[in-house]
């Protein structure tokens, strides 16, 4: 019988042989269709880590005490992405960081209209709700379980983490943050994108050679 071929197989259920199913990759057609937020959290430190000297010993005494929280947000079509760090992920600081981040792309012609977050307790209140209407967003959640609907999030996040958080070495976790905004404008204006065919995130925006000038400068 077909349950007994699944045990045999170290199968319990007919639907674990079907195969996964696929990811189904998709772009906006222009900026501002769609922000993607997460957030990431990286430990405080008051001198150079493990990941860098590969020294585990003393490490717990280095460690600050609680969390820093990365806040991070992408723009679907243009992939010019926006962060913070900020000091938790409770409802207040992630609405903060949602006002900033239309705010950011306001100052590079981009009108927001949609963003997505995966449900967080942050995202789930009704002030932050409150706060997307107030700015004229729609909001719109992952399904349970499935991060990677907001892959784009998790894939910048990865790209944040090799090539900012865990660089270089950094001697306290001040200095890393201090860093971030000078590795996003690297992001943004200078590194080019694989999944853009090498181009930069900003050459998306079709700015004029003045405007490019102005906010490079």
């Amino acid at each position: 019988t077909v349950s007994r071929v699944l045990k045999r197989a170290g199968l319990s259920r007919l639907r674990d042989i079907e195969p996964a199913e696929p990811v189904r990759r998709y772009e906006r057609e222009k900026p501002g269709e769609m922000i993607h937020i997460d957030i990431k959290k990286l430990g405080p430190f008051e001198r150079v880590g493990h990941r860098i000297t590969g020294d585990r010993v003393g490490q717990s005494n280095s460690r600050g005490v609680g969390w820093e929280f990365v806040h991070v947000c992408i723009d679907d079509a243009s992939r010019v992405a926006f962060s913070q760090v900020l000091p938790d992920q409770r409802k207040e600081s992630a609405i903060a960081f949602l006002k900033a981040a239309v705010a950011y792309y306001a100052s590079l012609g981009i009108v927001v209209e949609r963003v997505m977050t995966d449900n967080g307790s942050c995202y789930r209140s009704k002030a932050f709700a409150k706060a997307c209407r107030k700015l004229g967003l729609k909001h719109i959640r992952t399904k349970p379980y499935t991060p990677k609907t907001n892959g784009k999030a998790e894939r910048f996040i990865q790209t944040a983490l090799r090539e900012w958080a865990y660089a270089i070495a950094y001697p306290t976790s001040d200095h890393r943050s201090a860093e971030l905004p000078v590795w996003l404008h690297r992001y943004n204006w200078h590194r080019p994108h694989g999944s853009l065919k090498s181009k930069t995130p900003i050459s998306r925006l079709a700015l004029t050679e003045d405007n490019l000038l102005r906010l490079h400068n």
